[in-house]
């Protein structure tokens, strides 16, 4: 159709002769209210990205020689990172002489994946980078799952909080005392007797 012919054609339908494909033979053209295609297209792209989940790396840096202590709390952190889901990188710094050893670290990244192996995976093994070895390990769940979960512990958490509470002051109700008479108030000892109120 020509594009004279066309353009008429959208005019009478009150809508916009928009392009579709201009690399075609002839070039595809289609008729229709072009602001409205522009919202819509915009609305799926805003859906796409509040759907789109954005991994984030977390790193958790430890020595080979690390105390017992330490190692738990470091790996409690990393607990908590696969917890929300997130994927985490644990680096095993080497100093002086331990480079020599790199057996030690091995076997303490090897230690600490099996301690979280039911939160997550080895996403890449063991690798010596320079004078530190580097792991990754990635979550089981994903991150919107791993929402989803927190969000119930905590409901539940500020349910049990609410009952607690709730059974507290029951208690406190039945087991107050008589209440105290209140004393009876007579004129003020300061004031001229003489005087009437």
């Amino acid at each position: 159709m020509p594009t004279a012919d066309a353009l008429r054609l959208a005019q009478e339908a009150d809508l916009d002769l928009v392009e579709i494909a201009p690399m075609g033979k002839p070039p595809v053209c289609k008729l229709m209210d072009y602001g409205k295609f522009k919202y819509e297209n915009a609305q799926k792209a805003r859906e796409a990205r509040r759907n789109q989940t954005n991994v984030i790396i977390k790193e958790m840096k430890l020595r080979p020689k690390i105390d017992q202590h330490d190692y738990e709390t470091k790996k409690g952190h990393v607990v908590r990172f696969l917890k929300a889901g997130d994927k985490v990188k644990i680096t095993i710094m080497f100093r002086g002489r331990e480079q020599h050893r790199p057996e030690l670290g091995f076997r303490l990244l090897q230690k600490l994946a099996e301690d979280v192996q039911e939160l997550g995976f080895v996403e890449s093994s063991p690798k010596q980078d320079g004078r530190n070895m580097v792991m990754v390990l990635g979550p089981h769940k994903k991150k919107s799952e791993a929402k989803v979960d927190q969000q119930a512990a905590k409901e539940s958490k500020a349910a049990e909080r609410a009952a607690e509470q709730a059974a507290e002051q029951a208690e406190r109700a039945t087991h107050t005392g008589p209440v105290a008479q209140k004393k009876e108030r007579g004129r003020s000892e300061n004031l001229d007797p003489e005087i009437d109120a």
